[in-house]
């Protein structure tokens, strides 16, 4: 479930292992590449931890973060 703190969506996914947190960052990459809009993340073995923010809109939750953190949780499934 996503959390909106202090300007951001934030999230922590867990994994079994480490390939396959390496494998959902590199997903969850290309969706952002492809719409231009980069997530600040953290990996530690199997948990991987995303903070979403619009920069251009003034570090504010808008609905583009909204829209990345709904296909960022297609690719968890």
């Amino acid at each position: 479930m996503w959390q909106e703190t202090d300007h951001h969506l934030y999230r922590e996914f867990t994994f079994t292992d480490f390939s396959q947190a390496f494998a959902f960052m590199t997903r969850v990459a290309l969706i952002a590449e492809s719409s231009n809009h980069h997530p600040t993340w953290k990996n530690t073995f199997n948990k991987v931890e995303i903070w979403l923010t619009t920069h251009d809109s003034g570090n504010k939750v808008t609905d583009k973060d909204r829209q990345m953190a709904k296909a960022i949780d297609r690719l968890a499934l």
